[in-house]
């Protein structure tokens, strides 16, 4: 009926001349939204533009799987604590030549995040050319962004980091907390790293999310032995079996402390921070104010974040975090 309507025609006609011209202004506006996102990328600083790259894959990252954020962080903690932050746990091992920290008991199928590390380099390559960037800065951006998706407070991150062209498999044992270690050995450790004990305590609230695998759980020794557990320590575990460190574990809060004051904290060097008046104090002081807790770790964090690779250590800015560049350029 329409077809034979010849001015029903000529009434639709303008309509659809009104139709392709408004996709025409759509599509007109989305290329001036791609003109200007490309114009907005080229007027970011290049410190501005690192942060957005790494952010960005960060940030889908943590979308995705709530839990790769306490990953991100613990990363960049077992980076920095040995030898420095020098992104030497990125290293991958070479059958035969090379034995790194990945594989180190500490780390063995319980460090992750590599993959999150590897897409913001080539994120950080793709849209800031000509800009070089070390893989341990981009552990130090990633465990912050971490920080703050989670619920916590944000802080400042300095670039300038070089990458070690070597890793310590040893080093990663002796000189990384561990969940069985006593109150006398966590003090030694930390400060063999400058740290004061109000840092240690701080730092130690990074448990406040993520989870530990129930078969470290379940290894005598390494647990609280009056927290209630999740992990049926009798069945035959795997990797994906997991123990939520403290009530909220996917938020950057004071939960872990509070625990404490029912003696749940569920690792054995959790629960231990209680058992001395001084660090028991500073347990109480973050249980008390979440505030003071947050900027307390904040400070912790940029200190450790500044933690130097060893004297004498060889330097590069790698271009890929999983191996040494062929040829150094940086070396020292």
């Amino acid at each position: 009926m329409i077809m034979n309507n010849g001015s029903l025609l000529q009434n639709v006609s303008p309509n659809l001349d009104s139709l392709e011209s408004g996709v025409a202004s759509i599509l007109t506006l989305n290329n001036k939204k791609k003109n200007s996102d490309k114009y907005l990328r080229q007027q970011l600083t290049p410190e501005a533009c690192v942060f957005s790259a790494v952010r960005g894959v960060v940030d889908t990252a943590i979308d995705a799987e709530t839990r790769m954020g306490a990953s991100l962080i613990r990363l960049h903690f077992h980076d920095c604590f040995v030898d420095g932050c020098d992104g030497g746990i990125l290293l991958d091992d070479i059958n035969g030549t090379f034995q790194g920290e990945q594989n180190s008991p500490p780390n063995a199928n319980s460090a992750r995040g590599y993959e999150v590390i590897a897409q913001a380099k080539q994120s950080v390559i793709n849209t800031c050319p000509n800009i070089s960037i070390s893989c341990a800065d981009i552990l130090a951006i990633a465990a912050r962004d971490s920080v703050a998706k989670l619920g916590g407070q944000t802080y400042n991150v300095a670039l300038g980091r070089s990458d070690a062209r070597t890793a310590n498999f040893s080093g990663a044992i002796n000189q990384l907390p561990a969940p069985f270690d006593n109150l006398t050995v966590q003090i030694q450790k930390f400060s063999d790293k400058n740290f004061t004990l109000r840092e240690m305590v701080a730092l130690a609230g990074a448990h406040t999310v993520g989870f530990a695998r129930c078969s470290t759980v379940c290894t005598s020794g390494n647990v609280n032995s009056a927290a209630q557990l999740q992990c049926n320590c009798s069945a035959t575990l795997t990797d994906s079996d997991l123990q939520q460190l403290d009530t909220t574990p996917t938020m950057f809060d004071k939960d872990y402390y509070d625990n404490f004051n029912s003696n749940q904290g569920i690792m054995f060097s959790d629960q231990v921070l209680t058992g001395d008046a001084t660090t028991a104090g500073f347990v109480t002081d973050y249980s008390n104010d979440v505030s003071v807790f947050l900027g307390d770790f904040a400070a912790a964090m940029i200190k450790m974040g500044d933690l130097p690779p060893s004297a004498g250590a060889q330097l590069e800015i790698r271009d890929v975090c999983s191996r040494v560049n062929p040829t150094s350029v940086a070396s020292m």
